[in-house]
């Protein structure tokens, strides 16, 4: 057999795929199909993006954990693969033991807008509005933050909300500007053209500090609720047991990607932060969301079949 140095030296000599847990149109996909092609090009062979959308992306990270773990396969990742253990009562994988984690892609806070018609010009008047009649609330699905951030909000704020989850921050986003739904966590790289649209209006933001992508927003901690903080993360995972020495190239090939100047300047222009770090640490922000997001949603009591 090829040693692990020949193995890597050798790869990639075919196309790989890049499966997506959310349908085009999403944060997700914007980031897949912004990182995909340069990365082929680094690679020397296509990277085909294959969008598996459904049940927060359990379907997508089923499909990774079982595929071949020989680096033709891996997966770009949000927050429900740490969440979703916690949350549903049947997933069939372990997001520290079945994957091998190659680097966190990017955070995002969650930027709170409503569609234009609603009457409510700030965080305060939605409230008073929430709390004499429900307002419907659109996530990108169950488990993703922005659903996390709802029901944080439904609990520290007092109104009513209906939840109306959609299989991707797409699909969430598209109906909110449609006016089907009237209020939404939405990621920022998705949010902020819309808003500067005149599409959605912006109220708030989730990240703990104010973002300077969007500095005029207050936090919703700010607001009267401190300690309120919902982010959301991207990062790149492949099957257990593929190579070190192949996640490693991947890894190197993935942070040049995230760090040249134009890729690295038009994800800051989106609202987001990228990260490119190492497969250990990547791994070990994995484990810490697990453990974290276990104790928010016991303590909220949300559990999905």
């Amino acid at each position: 057999m090829p040693s692990a140095a020949a193995q890597a030296q050798a790869y990639p000599q075919k196309p790989i795929r890049m499966i997506v847990a959310v349908p085009p149109g999403g944060p997700a996909d914007t980031l897949a199909r912004m990182v995909g092609p340069r990365l082929a090009q680094s690679l020397g062979q296509a990277v085909v993006i294959d969008n598996r959308p459904g049940a927060n992306g359990n379907i997508a990270y089923e499909m990774a954990a079982r595929s071949a773990p020989d680096g033709y396969t891996f997966a770009l990742a949000a927050a429900g693969v740490a969440i979703n253990p916690s949350l549903y009562r049947e997933v069939r994988f372990d997001p520290v033991k079945d994957f091998a984690a190659i680097t966190q892609g990017i955070v995002v806070p969650n930027i709170l807008i409503v569609h234009p018609s609603l009457p409510a010009a700030s965080v305060k008047e939605l409230i008073a509005l929430g709390r004499a009649k429900p307002v419907n609330f659109a996530s990108a699905g169950n488990g993703t933050t922005g659903h996390l951030a709802l029901e944080q909000f439904r609990l520290v704020s007092g109104m009513n909300l209906t939840h109306v989850p959609y299989k991707g921050g797409g699909p969430a986003l598209a109906e909110l500007m449609a006016g089907q739904v009237q209020a939404l966590f939405s990621l920022a790289l998705a949010a902020l053209p819309q808003i500067k649209a005149g599409k959605a209006r912006a109220l708030a933001i989730s990240s703990a500090k104010r973002s300077p992508v969007a500095p005029q927003l207050p936090t919703v901690a700010e607001l009267g609720f401190p300690g309120f903080e919902v982010i959301g993360w991207f990062g790149w995972i492949a099957p257990a047991h593929v190579p070190p020495t192949i996640v490693a190239r991947l890894n190197a090939e993935m942070v040049k990607v995230l760090r040249g100047g134009e890729t690295q300047e038009r994800l800051i222009a989106l609202g987001s932060e990228p990260v490119g770090n190492t497969p250990r640490e990547f791994a070990a922000f994995i484990a810490a969301e697990r453990d974290k997001w276990a104790g928010v949603i016991k303590q909220a009591n949300i559990r999905l079949d």
